[in-house]
């Protein structure tokens, strides 16, 4: 069983990378317009070849790498490459061979897609050679890491089959050598002893924990493809962290409005319309004051996005920045649209880099509403004799430099008989600006508690984005990343080698400007200084450092299907905090496997050190092989299965990560083991000469089975907690009663039903019998006890 869970964990490990390299495949375009001898005319986009010039309009999906030489107002969306939501403008200036990506306005990538104008461009790379396709060369190279656990438990076991097999060859070749036994009588000795020693129940038990723990975790919507991933989850160190739609809501809002001197704020975050605006903390009526109805009326008008309700989720179809401009509207004054019809406008433009709509009203009067770049309505502006450049300039430096885009607003009235409005009619009569609303993508209010508590935990977030330095410190404080925030750029990891990142990576909080092939060496090389690390992604240019991680982590409502084939864990809620929820849950995992490890251990040492201590006693046997399979069928179980439901200790999310230096077994642990598997061997030993000369050897036997096994069951009191036994733990695990008295039911039937005496050789016991186990049992429990005194006080000197 356990051979096959883990052949079908790797199994959909290899089926979820292949499908992650076809939903990229399918991400490309089929078909390109280009244009050759002069003709336009459309081919397959495999056909494509470098220096072909391919034209693109509204709609399309770029179909090559292409360097534009011909732009119209040309917008493209490139969050498959950035994760970025925002569309860019994009233009045929000559730029720098340093310039990151993100900034690269003179390309159009494969798999981005058109939203506004058109431009032809020359094809300059196809296929793998595209940015999109090294992500998915990315994916593919990009092998899986073995999880800490699975890497511990592994050595463990080949550890544990090393000693035993050394032991039994010893044991052979000492019996051999003095006679001990007759040949057939020491061969099944020595199986005896390693059946008795081999812990075959832990395989089974660490998978029936984890898939607990699966369990659990999908109900907290954290959704776990393989079961290692789990337990990896409590080992973590690092979360380099995606941006936008991760840690923010990938929902442009507007935060401040300033007109003239008057600084509003306006509440709530993302596109739906709750919140209010206020000024000194304090909600005001927008429709009481003229100046703020109007600016929020211009900034309505001036938009070509629709903003509606879709289940309970408000959706955009069109330009984030104008969805918050309508966002900003529903709130002042609700969902209803303002009684103007549109005359005239002047769409965004790449150039003039505003929009501008001639709008009449019920009085037949006409208006211009314009919106778009400080500097461009500024420049408009300039012949208002109430505007001051200064003040206004200084604002919008100043917002900027705290990470928030800035869009100024303005209008002009004109007369009512004018029919169009133009680039020149607006050079020339100028505009009123009325005020700047400073924008951003907010951070989730549940990641900044999220990651307060990791930090608590021990655990550093670290953000990785394509945006501007500037946007990207700003947001990393108002998450509360560090204390003192660190940055660096894409460029800047690009120009290091791996060892030179590996070497100061660890000093940064934040990664801006960054590319698909900075995160994944970014994630190199923090696993390269033995962190544990988990990536958070939605995009597709997240996919190859979702594999490359110790934990992958995708976005389950916002996240491509590539980003979640390529995870470890899918977050069904999108929700950051949820993966707080899981580290929590994987360091109990780990926590009672540890548990479950120290409890196996000792106690089936215990019956291999039995039979070695007969055989080197040159005693008779006291245990049979059906004993001994009996004692470790009914523990796998019973007992062993009570750490499956053993709640987390206290203080679970105050310890910091554990070291991947750290063994399952710390020295103090295999002395325990030593000395616990010694007490439970030489008392069942003992009580075993003591009686069997008294009572016969089918009494003397079942005492030696009954004292071991409740030798377990007071041994399952100790190990259960950190905490002593008799202290309020004792009651938090309810289904460890039920194994144990399942354990004694189990007992009660070997030792008094018939059949089961002549199957496994066994004798009823009298009371007294029941008293001595009892009594052995408990000193099992007492020097384990003990010892955990001693060495809580011991700590607390330290």
């Amino acid at each position: 069983m356990v051979v096959f869970i883990n052949a079908m964990i790797g199994y959909f490990q290899e089926v979820n990378a292949s499908n992650a390299l076809d939903k990229i495949k399918k991400m490309l375009s089929v078909e390109a317009t280009v244009i050759r001898s002069g003709e336009r005319f459309d081919v397959p986009a495999r056909e494509l070849v470098l220096g072909d010039l391919v034209y693109l309009e509204a709609g399309d999906n770029v179909p090559a790498d292409l360097r534009l030489i011909d732009v119209d107002n040309l917008r493209i969306q490139e969050s498959s490459l950035t994760g970025e939501a925002d569309s860019v403008l994009k233009n045929e200036h000559i730029l720098a061979a340093s310039v990151p990506l993100a900034e690269r306005s003179n390309m159009a990538y494969a798999s981005t897609a058109v939203t506004n104008g058109s431009a032809t461009g020359i094809v300059i790379a196809t296929g793998v050679d595209t940015q999109i396709g090294q992500i998915s060369q990315s994916v593919a190279d990009v092998s899986g890491n073995k999880s800490p656990l699975t890497k511990e438990l592994y050595a463990l076991g080949r550890g544990i089959s090393w000693l035993i097999i050394a032991v039994a060859a010893v044991m052979f070749v000492l019996g051999w050598a003095l006679n001990i036994y007759d040949l057939p009588t020491l061969v099944m000795a020595i199986i005896a002893m390693i059946v008795g020693s081999m812990p075959e129940g832990l395989p089974a038990a660490t998978s029936i924990i984890l898939a607990t723990g699966v369990q659990k975790l999908t109900k907290k919507h954290a959704i776990v493809k393989t079961l290692p991933a789990a337990e990896t989850l409590g080992a973590v160190d690092i979360i380099a962290s995606d941006k936008t739609g991760t840690l923010t809501k990938n929902e442009m809002t507007i935060q401040d409005i300033v007109i003239d001197e008057q600084h509003y704020t306006v509440t709530g975050t993302g596109y739906a319309p709750e919140g209010d605006i206020q000024i000194n903390g304090r909600a005001v009526d927008a429709k009481k004051i003229a100046k703020l109805e109007m600016f929020l009326t211009m900034g309505q008008q001036a938009n070509d996005t629709f903003l509606t309700e879709e289940n309970g989720s408000w959706e955009i179809n069109g330009e984030p920045t104008d969805a918050a401009f309508l966002s900003a509207y529903y709130k002042a004054f609700g969902q209803k649209e303002p009684k103007l019809n549109e005359i005239d406008r002047i769409p965004f433009d790449s150039d003039y880099r505003y929009m501008a709509r001639l709008s009449e009203n019920q009085q037949q009067h006409r208006f211009i509403a314009i919106k778009g770049s400080p500097d461009k309505l500024f420049d408009l502006a300039e012949n208002s004799a109430t505007f001051r450049r200064k003040y206004w300039s200084d604002l919008a430096a100043k917002f900027a430099q705290s990470g928030k885009g800035v869009i100024a607003v303005g209008y002009a009235d004109v007369a009512d008989d004018v029919n169009e409005v133009t680039h020149e009619s607006l050079k020339a009569s100028g505009i009123t600006l009325l005020g700047l609303a400073a924008i951003i993508d907010p951070p989730r209010p549940e990641v900044i508690d999220a990651i307060k508590d990791m930090r608590q935990a021990g655990i550093h977030v670290k953000m990785i984005t394509g945006d501007s330095p500037d946007t990207a410190k700003a947001i990393g404080q108002q998450l509360g990343l560090a204390n003192n925030i660190q940055t660096i750029t894409g460029s800047e990891v690009e120009a290091m080698t791996d060892d030179m990142l590996a070497s100061v990576v660890t000093k940064y909080d934040v990664f801006a400007r960054t590319t698909p092939q900075d995160k994944l060496r970014i994630v190199a090389a923090y696993q390269a200084n033995g962190l544990v690390t988990a990536m958070t992604g939605d995009g597709v240019n997240d996919a190859p450092a979702l594999k490359r991680a110790d934990i992958g982590v995708a976005m389950g409502v916002k996240g491509t299907d590539v980003a979640k084939d390529s995870a470890d864990m899918v977050l069904a809620n999108d929700d950051f905090s949820t993966i707080k929820t899981a580290i929590a849950q994987g360091r109990r995992l780990y926590d009672n496997i540890r548990k479950t490890i120290l409890y196996l251990l000792p106690t089936s040492f215990a019956e291999g050190l039995i039979v070695v201590f007969s055989i080197l006693l040159q005693q008779p046997m006291p245990l049979t092989a059906t004993q001994l399979l009996w004692i470790n069928m009914v523990s796998a179980l019973t007992l062993q299965l009570a750490f499956i439901f053993e709640p987390a200790e206290p203080g679970l999310m105050s310890r910091p990560p554990r070291k991947t230096s750290d063994k399952l077994m710390s020295r103090y642990d295999v002395f325990q083991m030593v000395y616990v598997s010694v007490i439970i061997a030489a008392v069942a030993l003992a009580v075993f000469e003591y009686l069997d000369s008294m009572t016969g050897f089918a009494v003397a036997s079942t005492m030696a089975v009954n004292v071991i096994i409740f030798g377990k069951i007071f041994y399952l009191f100790n190990i259960r907690t950190a905490a002593p036994a008799l202290s309020r733990s004792f009651w938090t695990n309810p289904m460890a009663f039920g194994a144990i008295a399942a354990m004694i039911i189990l007992q009660i039937i070997l030792t008094y039903v018939p059949f089961m005496q002549g199957v496994f050789s066994t004798a009823g016991l009298s009371f007294n019998h029941w008293v001595i186990v009892l009594a052995t049992g408990l000193i099992v429990l007492v020097v384990t006890e003990l010892d955990k005194y001693r060495r809580m006080f011991r700590s607390r000197a330290l």
